[in-house]
């Protein structure tokens, strides 16, 4: 989406209406400007000129910054602002460009916290088995085709972490072509998409490279802890079920975080702070980290659980500290694992379910191989899932998204 013709060039792509300004003053290094609606932005100078399209900021063919801060005068201050007849912020810098202007919509934009990440997304809502009993659902028959549907999946997916999909059929690549349409697939060790099925034959083989292959029972888990960034989401596509049992099980870790914040805290204090290396075995991999099961990051940072039980090898802290490292995680494995908090439902033929790998515990009940079962699935980064829905809510908007 590029700016439409005759209009004040955003330093981004999009296109913003006209938003009326009561008042623009300039207080030092700064400029403060006051729409009519109620907002308000106060503006440093250098980081207007850096945002400055065609005058030396932001390259106006690729709206990104050209200026290398090594090089960013700090000495640069607004000597003159004003509205031009289009409703727009026209400024003149010492020393600095003159006439630099700025499209009201794009600074109303930023004055409403409309450009930070968690901006055009649906808000994440937390959720127990008491008040969802299955995931959110639908059409899959025609989440191919329309752009609709594919959305409203996505928003379930990133309010409530899981979201399912009926009626897919039996294709493998389904879940490939699903991922097309959205980014590209996270690649692992376990390639780009991936097969769960069971074969008895191999349990306990060599090159058995996971117990997902098998007819066991899952806990509820993350997977890949073993990694410095765990994969954001997953598909798993259901692509022959003639198995009795297997029920998939589904676990919010962001309520399950929040019980043991209000009702644990001397867990949730271990969970959070003591650290466990985390490792896949394998003849031709290793792959390791060490960070707490409950991962907070920074403050920014979307929650990581690190809690795959067959991949923790390691207490990596104080001896005296690994007693309460593993009660708390005793019980964090039990809450996740209880009917207040986990969600079972059958995973039928031609089901494909999303969900948060980082935020969501899956697992799955036992279950005897009574025929075929195959499940396909591949990773998707947080970042293309979020990419693309906030693309889709801009392009639907026919005004400014918000947070």
């Amino acid at each position: 989406m590029a700016n439409a013709p005759g209009t004040v060039t955003t330093p981004d792509f999009y296109d913003y209406p006209q938003r009326p300004i009561e008042r623009i003053a300039i207080d030092g290094a700064f400029v403060e400007i006051a729409f009519v609606d109620g907002a308000t932005l106060r503006a440093y100078g250098p980081w207007l000129v850096e945002n400055a399209v065609g005058r030396g900021g932001v390259d106006p063919a690729t709206r990104e910054g050209l200026i290398d801060p090594a090089l960013l005068d700090l000495d640069t201050k607004p000597i003159a602002a004003d509205i031009n007849p289009e409703g727009h912020v026209v400024i003149d810098f010492a020393p600095g460009p003159a006439g630099a202007t700025y499209h009201s919509g794009w600074l109303h934009h930023v004055a409403i916290g409309a450009h930070r990440p968690g901006a055009l997304l649906p808000v994440a809502t937390s959720w127990t088995a008491q008040n969802q009993r299955e995931p959110r659902t639908h059409d899959g028959s025609r989440v191919l085709e329309d752009r609709t549907i594919l959305l409203a999946w996505v928003d379930d997916m990133l309010a409530h972490g899981v979201a399912r999909l009926r009626g897919c059929g039996t294709d493998p690549g389904f879940g490939t072509a699903l991922a097309g349409l959205i980014g590209p697939p996270r690649d692992t060790n376990f390639g780009p998409s991936w097969d769960v099925k069971a074969d008895i034959t191999m349990v306990g083989a060599d090159d058995t490279n996971s117990t997902a292959n098998s007819t066991l029972r899952l806990g509820p888990h993350t997977d890949l802890p073993t990694r410095e960034t765990p994969p954001g989401f997953q598909f798993l596509h259901c692509v022959v079920n003639e198995t009795a049992g297997g029920w998939s099980t589904m676990t919010d870790g962001l309520a399950v975080v929040e019980a043991l914040r209000n009702d644990h805290p001397e867990h949730y204090d271990a969970l959070t702070t003591l650290n466990w290396v985390f490792f896949n075995r394998g003849p031709n991999i290793d792959h390791r980290w060490s960070a707490p099961l409950i991962d907070l990051g920074q403050p920014t940072a979307p929650l990581t659980l690190r809690a795959f039980y067959p991949v923790r090898g390691f207490p990596d802290m104080a001896p005296d500290d690994v007693p309460r490292a593993y009660a708390a995680m005793r019980v964090f494995s039990q809450l996740a694992a209880s009917d207040r908090f986990q969600m079972r439902y059958p995973f039928e033929q031609g089901d494909l379910v999303g969900f948060d790998n980082r935020r969501i515990l899956h697992g799955r009940d036992a279950f005897s191989s009574g025929g075929e079962r195959h499940l396909r699935g591949l990773y998707i980064d947080h970042d293309e899932i979020l990419s693309f829905a906030r693309v889709s809510h801009r392009r639907i908007n026919t005004i400014e998204g918000t947070t």
